[in-house]
């Protein structure tokens, strides 16, 4: 055909583990809700910007050296981390990839997260602990949105490479990986129910 594709973006969505996730998760669930009653100072930083949320991002960042459950979640992301650098074809040039910062996200009805990327990181993604039925997923935008001059609509069924927004559902149990500067959002969570996820970012620099 005369048409290529280049420049393109990666997303890496996979289950975290075969069997035994919902062992972990539990542990996990029983911690992120913890930290959170502990966590006065993350709760105050919430309440100004994170409206009926909690997040422990600028409060307890780097939950993979603090608690041994966080740091077994870091093992099993090792894997996924390695594929997704390997489908990338990232020369790495002798330095691994180190993961910086994980903390907790505890979505209530009505709470959302804005558009957003993560700056100075290479590789930042999510692990879903709980998800309620109807719980948003990540939504992504395409980086070159802002360049699209008189560009007309995309069809309804456009195929996924083609849209400017892509979204990939929250599945308890999974995990999706994505260059940090890839701009993405969550939409508001719609379910009475706890959406709960565990973000982290990986540095190469």
């Amino acid at each position: 055909m005369p048409i290529h594709s280049y420049f393109s973006t990666l997303l890496y969505t996979a289950a975290l583990q075969s069997r035994g996730a919902r062992e972990l998760n539990a542990r996990l669930l029983e911690e992120c809700r913890q930290l959170r009653a502990d966590d006065a100072s993350g709760r105050g930083w919430s309440a100004a910007n994170y409206p009926g949320g909690y997040t422990s991002y600028a409060s307890a960042h780097r939950l993979q050296r603090l608690s041994p459950t966080f740091a077994e979640l870091e093992r099993k992301l090792e894997r996924h981390v390695q594929a997704f650098a390997a489908a990338a074809e990232w020369d790495l040039a002798g330095r691994p990839l180190s993961m910086t910062d994980c903390w907790v996200n505890i979505m209530r009805r009505r709470t959302a997260h804005p558009g957003h990327l993560h700056p100075l990181s290479t590789l930042s993604g999510t692990y879903y602990v709980e998800t309620p039925g109807g719980s948003p997923g990540l939504k992504f935008e395409d980086p070159r949105l802002e360049r699209f001059m008189a560009a007309p609509p995309r069809k309804p069924r456009a195929r996924p490479a083609n849209k400017a927004w892509i979204t990939v559902p929250a599945k308890a149990g999974h995990l999706v990986l994505f260059e940090s500067w890839l701009r993405h959002e969550v939409p508001p969570q719609a379910h009475p129910g706890e959406r709960v996820s565990v973000s982290f970012n990986y540095n190469w620099f």
